[in-house]
């Protein structure tokens, strides 16, 4: 979308119910969960460890106990 396109009222009721989806919920609640492991491991490590090592590592120590 382009900065000076004017969202319709049906583009932002598609954005209310995009959040509202339990796939859309859940994915938030695991960005929020990686985001901190980032802070901690990068604190840990002395420098920032990036969002993909984070998300890696993040999956393999916790990802397969959500349920």
């Amino acid at each position: 979308m382009k900065s000076n396109d004017v969202r319709t009222e049906n583009d932002l009721e598609m954005d209310r119910w995009v959040k509202n989806t339990l796939l859309f919920r859940e994915w938030d609640k695991i960005k929020g969960e990686i985001l901190d492991h980032k802070w901690y491991e990068s604190e840990k490590a002395g420098y920032d460890i990036g969002w993909e090592r984070a998300s890696v590592d993040w999956l393999i120590r916790f990802g397969r106990r959500r349920k």
